[in-house]
């Protein structure tokens, strides 16, 4: 998906403020058990067609509404996720800004965790490691 100048720009400037993480990162925390919450900022319809295994869904559009309500620990290890790692930088941004310690971005998002390979569920896509 290309996206315009403007929005690479404002994610530019939140990638700059916020911690990001990569897809092997994530899979070693989650594998080894690690203090980590795995939140799908995505739309509904893309949390239907599967997600990360254990990850919990507050979609970017309610976010800030939602997440102390969610997640009221302001130090929770939370990484963010989307389709490709725009709009949870952008969340991780946000989520600072409301005294959240302890967030991450996942770089890559959904589509570089399912071209790894690595396991999913719900959806057409789920996968499962041996």
């Amino acid at each position: 998906m290309s996206h315009s100048p403007r929005f690479v720009a404002l994610v530019d400037r939140a990638r700059a403020d916020v911690t990001e993480t990569s897809i092997a990162a994530v899979r070693e925390r989650v594998e080894r058990g690690g203090d980590v919450v795995l939140v799908d900022v995505r739309e509904a319809d893309e949390w239907t067609g599967g997600h990360l295994p254990g990850a919990r869904h507050v979609s970017r559009g309610v976010l800030e509404r939602d997440i102390e309500e969610t997640f009221p620990d302001l130090d929770a290890p939370l990484v963010l996720y989307c389709g490709g790692g725009y709009r949870s930088a952008l969340a991780a941004r946000s989520l600072g800004e409301m005294g959240y310690t302890n967030v991450q971005s996942m770089t890559g998002g959904w589509r570089a965790w399912t071209e790894a390979g690595y396991p999913t569920e719900g959806g057409p896509t789920e996968t499962h490691t041996p």
